[in-house]
């Protein structure tokens, strides 16, 4: 199964990213884990690994890609058919107690231009990924809905927002479903830093109630975990119910 996992910059993508691919790991599957976000340089260390390759480089580097895309007026495909977990090249994915990570790359340096070659890899790698039963991808798409733009969420089954306690976020969640329906995927919301003053209030603001798929509380342990970029240890039973949901088949 392939999710994509979105919402607004801050709401906790990458933290529920990191705990739902261990609790997936830990349910004895098989999960790669997408970084598609080119600012973010913390989720590698959630997961307690380095962070590969840029998969951009395997295809020639950034203005290798954008020069193809140009000449083919953004038709050039970097895909001949579908590709599986196994072939990943080696040193452009990370590999640990049944995680795999990959990430589609990364601004590196001031003025070297827009993120539209790795969102076009990225974009074709997805459509062409191929699972088996036991396999699951998480993408942790960048903050906004400009990935909906690129059409980098059309390859995947379905659409996980993470939704905090916000006026932004929960207004962006009736975007998001907007979004995901008029391509044709189911969308789950996944309510973060939730407290008992907060959950009502959610609850009755976003997009639907009735596609709450996880309510998260505000957890002390995993936030100061994350402050100084340590690897995630504890479980979250909103994110281990979650998990089984989506192992089982119940968001599809």
């Amino acid at each position: 199964m392939k999710i994509a996992i979105c919402g607004k910059g801050g709401c906790g993508k990458s933290t529920t990213t990191a705990l739902l691919a261990k609790a997936l790991a830990r349910a004895g599957k098989r999960v790669l884990v997408v970084d598609s976000d080119e600012s973010n340089y913390g989720l590698h260390r959630q997961l307690g690994m380095e962070l590969p390759k840029d998969f951009t480089a395997f295809f020639g580097g950034k203005e290798n890609v954008l020069k193809d895309m140009m000449l083919s007026n953004f038709a050039h495909k970097f895909f001949d058919g579908p590709w599986s977990l196994s072939d990943i090249p080696e040193g452009y994915c990370g590999k640990k107690d049944g995680l795999m990570l990959m990430a589609s790359g990364k601004i590196h340096q001031a003025n070297e231009g827009c993120a539209c070659a790795m969102n076009n890899v990225i974009q074709q790698f997805i459509a062409n990924l191929r699972l088996s039963e036991n396999e699951f991808a998480l993408m942790d798409m960048e903050a906004g809905i400009e990935h909906f733009g690129r059409g980098v969420d059309n390859g995947v089954d379905l659409l996980l927002m993470i939704v905090d306690p916000s006026f932004e976020s929960l207004r962006l969640s009736k975007k998001i479903q907007e979004l995901g329906g008029s391509i044709g995927k189911p969308v789950w919301f996944v309510l973060n830093k939730v407290t008992d003053d907060t959950r009502q209030a959610m609850v009755d603001a976003v997009a639907d109630s009735g596609k709450i798929a996880a309510t998260l509380p505000a957890d002390s342990q995993i936030a100061a975990a994350g402050l100084i970029g340590a690897e995630f240890t504890n479980s979250c039973s909103g994110v281990q119910e979650l998990a089984q949901d989506l192992i089982s088949g119940g968001l599809v």
